[in-house]
């Protein structure tokens, strides 16, 4: 799959409790090549939707009733897991510097104010889905390279305990064949005594 590919079928979730500002928003995404767009004006329905779509980039308002943008953002930060990189683009019109410094911190990554600049809207999202999708990679290759490293140890570990049973079955032969010999050598021992007493018995006859 071309990088392009990749970006365009990229899964975004938009929320925003106007209808018109999510419509724009829409539009400017499917005239830039995006297919997988999903949006929301109900910001309660964001974490239903987050584990019901895994979306890559969340484009997010923060004034909206019910749920603010920072609840928001709360709640899927006890939701997403640990070391995973899903990139929230604020939009808002809240452009004050406490709301910008407040989402940033809560996990937004990057922050646009309305009206914006369509153009350096998607140039924006572009950035932060290529960051997404080296993160994923990034994930894949660990996961491959810790497969691999199980398998090996697993594959030194089944040698260990092949050489482990050889070794002890030589120990074993060992054991038997020094057996085996202590037995023989007793046997030779006691025929040579069985010789000599009947050479001893033989002489004694020949003198009487």
């Amino acid at each position: 799959m071309r990088a392009d590919d990749e970006l365009t079928q990229a899964r975004i979730l938009v929320v925003d409790d106007q209808e018109a500002n999510v419509r724009l928003l829409e539009r400017i995404l499917e005239r830039a090549g995006y297919t997988n767009v999903a949006t929301t004006t109900d910001s309660r329905q964001v974490l239903g939707l987050y584990g019901e779509l895994d979306p890559d980039l969340i484009v997010l308002d923060l004034l909206m009733p019910h749920m603010d943008g920072f609840e928001v953002m709360a709640e899927l930060g006890r939701r997403v897991p640990d070391g995973t990189y899903l990139p929230i683009l604020v939009l808002t019109a809240d452009a004050t510097p406490q709301a910008r410094q407040r989402a940033l911190s809560m996990g937004a990554r990057d922050f646009l104010t309305k009206p914006f600049d369509h153009d350096e809207a998607l140039l924006r999202i572009r950035n932060l889905l290529e960051t997404r999708f080296l993160h994923l990679r990034l994930k894949d290759q660990n996961e491959a390279l810790e497969e691999k490293v199980r398998e090996r140890t697993e594959d030194l570990q089944r040698s260990f305990e092949a050489l482990h049973r050889t070794a002890e079955q030589r120990k074993t032969l060992l054991a038997h064949l020094a057996k085996v010999n202590r037995l023989a050598m007793a046997g030779m021992e006691e025929a040579v005594s069985g010789e000599q007493v009947i050479g001893d018995g033989d002489g004694a006859g020949a003198g009487g």
